[in-house]
């Protein structure tokens, strides 16, 4: 089964609760945070539901879900309130790219459709220019002058080891970029044309990572360590 999920609706709606087959996924888009995640949408063993609280935390949204009203950061994939406070939610692999490399890909894939029931202009951003802009909109924990606040990066955690690839240093490497983070090897892939990174790891599994502003990623993960490249030779 394959899905597309379209950047522009995911800009107003953010939440998309799907089914692949008996599986229960959330789809979540912050705008704010350029950020795209899927999770796994059973919690205690029990499929759950999720809506737009319209509630932020370091400019991210915080999701609730239906059934217990509970606030879950997207970021963090875990509740920070309610009854289900403390439970995380499995990330599951997801692709940022353009539509013709995953239609050329995936020529079967299904695309969520632009009618969705409300009267909204698709083609235009309710977030003109923001990509580019310097400032943020809302109040963070920690920030980082390291590079523009909106640089793309994917972010990725193992064994409670938190790792940035900047694709403005994705772009300075040379093939594959072969890593260890939490003691595990793995190797990310970078399709620089389509703005497309996956990570595997040493047994060829992919591994859930984030595609989130700079600015995102480090205010939920200060500590983080951050990928560099040498230039690429001319």
């Amino acid at each position: 089964i394959q899905r597309a999920y379209p950047v522009r609706i995911l800009n107003y709606h953010e939440i998309v609760n799907d089914r692949f087959g008996s599986a229960s996924v959330t789809i979540s888009w912050c705008p704010l945070c350029g950020s795209g995640m899927a999770f796994s949408a059973r919690v205690n063993d029990k499929p759950v539901k999720f809506g737009v609280s319209g509630l932020l935390y370091n400019s991210d949204m915080l999701l609730y879900d239906r059934q217990t009203n509970s606030l879950w950061s997207q970021l963090l994939h875990k509740a920070i309130s309610g009854p289900l406070k403390g439970n995380v939610l499995k990330m599951l692999p997801v692709q940022h790219t353009s539509w013709g490399d995953w239609r050329e890909r995936y020529p079967q894939t299904v695309l969520l459709s632009q009618d969705t029931g409300f009267s909204r202009d698709y083609s235009r951003t309710p977030y003109p220019g923001y990509s580019k802009l310097d400032g943020v909109y809302f109040p963070l924990a920690y920030v980082s002058r390291r590079y523009h606040p909106k640089e793309q990066v994917a972010g990725l955690e193992i064994n409670g080891h938190f790792k940035a690839y900047p694709f403005i240093e994705l772009n300075k490497h040379e093939g594959d970029v072969l890593d260890n983070v939490g003691g595990s090897s793995l190797r990310v892939v970078f399709d620089q044309k389509h703005g497309r990174v996956q990570v595997f790891s040493d047994n060829g599994n992919e591994i859930p990572v984030v595609i989130s502003f700079w600015f995102a990623w480090y205010a939920f993960h200060p500590d983080t360590e951050v990928f560099t490249a040498v230039n690429k030779l001319k």
